[in-house]
């Protein structure tokens, strides 16, 4: 009983804020230009204050808005979620409201981009993804514990800082006891995470344990304490984190309890949400909402078997350019094992190799982009928490300046760390890819639902699609002149051709795990521990992996229409001025955009 109160406390102040949100958008009379406009942007305001309170850690804070530090979310909550889709449906309805005819230029974006957004909300409506809150791959109490370091997206320098953290720690109890109220309605509606997931997940719930509040992760602030904060202000903070993490310790023991038992044994033996109830439409909804475009999983599945094909097509034609004369489908693991791709003995030396690459696009980014952030990269280790199960990752800059984009390595041994495919992921992680779109956000003149618009699945498409097209740009800066940069190029956009093939495979179309393992181990030469490593992602995050190579398609797609359209006219600085210009975009808007500019260039 004493376990109830705080949550239902939280529940309620989450509820609260949200319909505080909805308070904040008054209609106005659109009988203008400004008038329309003025309710584009309040309306705008109040999506964006509604999602960031919905879900602070992994929204709001992942994109770079400090705003929300101190607050945990409750999004999991049914309560909570009721009352946002409530105010989604309100903001919806006083957008079409709006004149749109009468919108300036700007104004006519901004509302394309919150209709289309708002609808991408809504149609995740009917589906009970909260009772689904804990994954191996992305939960909140690894997240919270991540931030732990203060390197990450929370930064931990200032005693504010330090009581926005603290106060996180404080809901958190709160927050697991909601997740095991979701999971046991989950087993009750047969909603519920593999039991490779869950075999997963447990240990990783079980390393948040410790045998004293000292040695807790989540105590590791205090640890790091800097030696500037007044004394009073040290001995007040150690005492108050000690107390949240005594109260932290037992709600991480009754989730684990309960996973090992309750949860474990209702695990499923299938791999896809097609094995869900409506799973179909539910996988359906996740196609839309990743990719932004009403694709078939028949269609994604087709386009990833003809990519597949196309792309191990040029790299058997690259194999003797390495010296592998083999069968085609050993050569990615005869890559693999080769010594003199890996260089390496410690991770400061991984490190180093990558901020040399980066100094060398650095050099040829003015030639093909005028648009550039002021913001800078820096380049870190994966935390020990998360590495064993974490790909290569970035985290966006601050909007407040509080702490830089990070690209994160994840180098389990420096020893087996291979230089072939360095390349490619920086582009992609880093420089052009990730960080100077999500920079460009924080310095462009847009409002906050546009420019705190990256770590969302309605914007993967644009996100991961620039990212992985900028995987492309390695043959324009020269670097896959040297063959073992551009089998690590082909080597990784095979990655992506795949997972449409497993993605659609397993929550469309009945496949089991293993099956999507083998099928991952035979196209990519990975090891067993390797593909399970990918294809167990993909079972709890169903349609993500289908981003990139969408995006990246029609990126491609768009760019050689501008080509041809505008001959000696074509400039890779304007093309790209105009892709990142606008910030994040939904796939069809994005086309928009470009065939006005290549209309006006002509």
């Amino acid at each position: 009983m004493s376990r109830t109160f705080p949550l239902l406390r939280a529940t309620a102040l989450a509820a609260a804020l949200v319909t505080g949100a909805l308070c904040a958008a008054p209609v106005l009379a659109a009988g203008s230009s400004t008038q329309a406009s003025r309710q584009v942007d309040r309306i705008g305001d109040a999506f964006y204050v509604a999602r960031a309170k919905f879900d602070p850690l992994l929204y709001a804070t992942a994109n770079g808005d400090s705003r929300y530090d101190d607050q945990l979310g409750m999004a999991i909550s049914p309560v909570v979620r009721a009352q946002t889709f409530a105010l989604y449906h309100d903001l919806l309805r006083k957008l079409h409201l709006v004149d749109r005819t009468t919108l300036p230029e700007k104004a006519r974006l901004d509302y394309e981009i919150l209709e289309f957004e708002i609808n991408a909300q809504l149609d995740l409506e009917r589906f009970p993804e909260h009772l689904l809150p804990l994954n191996q791959f992305d939960n909140v109490p690894s997240t919270l514990a991540n931030y732990a370091s203060g390197t990450g997206s929370q930064p931990l320098n200032t005693p504010a800082q330090y009581r926005a953290y603290l106060s996180r720690l404080n809901q958190l109890p709160g927050w697991i006891d909601q997740a095991i109220v979701n999971m046991k309605e989950g087993i009750r509606a047969g909603v519920v995470q593999p039991k490779a997931i869950v075999a997963k997940m447990l240990p990783q719930f079980q390393a948040l344990r410790a045998a004293s509040p000292e040695a807790s992760i989540f105590y590791t602030p205090v640890k790091n304490m800097p030696a500037s904060f007044p004394d009073k202000e040290k001995q007040q903070l150690a005492a108050a984190y000690r107390q949240a993490v005594e109260r932290i310790g037992p709600a991480l023991d009754r989730l684990c309890q309960f996973i090992e038992t309750d949860y474990m044994r209702a695990a499923r033996e299938t791999a896809g949400y097609g094995a869900l109830p409506n799973g179909a439409a539910w996988y359906m909804a996740r196609i839309k909402n990743n990719t932004n475009l009403p694709l078939t999983p028949g269609e994604i599945h087709q386009l990833g078997l003809k990519e597949v094909a196309r792309i191990q097509q040029q790299m058997a034609g690259l194999a003797p350019k390495l010296g592998y004369s083999g069968p085609a489908n050993g050569f990615a693991e005869w890559v693999e094992k080769q010594d003199k791709f890996k260089p390496f003995t410690t991770d400061t030396q991984v490190l180093d190799a990558y901020r040399k690459i980066y100094a060398t696009v650095q050099a040829k980014l003015p030639a093909y982009f005028s648009l550039l952030p002021k913001a800078k990269l820096e380049i870190q280790l994966e935390p020990e928490l998360t590495r064993e199960t974490a790909s290569d990752h970035y985290t966006p800059v601050a909007a407040d300046g509080s702490h830089p984009g990070v690209f994160w390595a994840v180098v389990n041994n420096p020893r087996d760390y291979s230089t072939v495919g360095m390349t490619t992921l920086f582009l992609h992680e880093g420089v052009p890819g990730h960080h100077l779109h999500a920079a460009l956000l924080k310095e462009l003149p847009l409002p906050d639902f546009r420019r705190f618009f990256t770590e969302h699945p309605s914007a993967a498409a644009y996100g991961e699609g620039w990212a992985l097209y900028c995987e492309t740009l390695g043959r324009e800066f020269g670097f896959y002149d040297d063959p073992a940069a551009y089998f690590g190029h082909l080597n990784d956009e095979l990655l992506r051709a795949v997972r449409l093939v497993v993605d659609t495979g397993m929550h469309a179309q009945g496949w089991s795990e293993a099956q999507a393992v083998k099928y991952a181990m035979d196209q990519l030469g990975y090891s067993q521990a390797r593909a399970t490593n990918q294809i167990e992602r993909y079972m709890v995050w169903p349609g993500q992996a289908l981003a990139y190579k969408v995006g990246a398609l029609k990126i491609l797609e768009l760019r050689a229409k501008a080509q041809k359209a505008l001959g000696p006219k074509f400039s890779y600085q304007k093309f790209h001025a105009v892709v990142l210009g606008d910030g994040t975009l939904p796939l069809p808007i994005l086309e928009k955009q470009v065939d006005k500019w290549i209309a006006s260039a002509k």
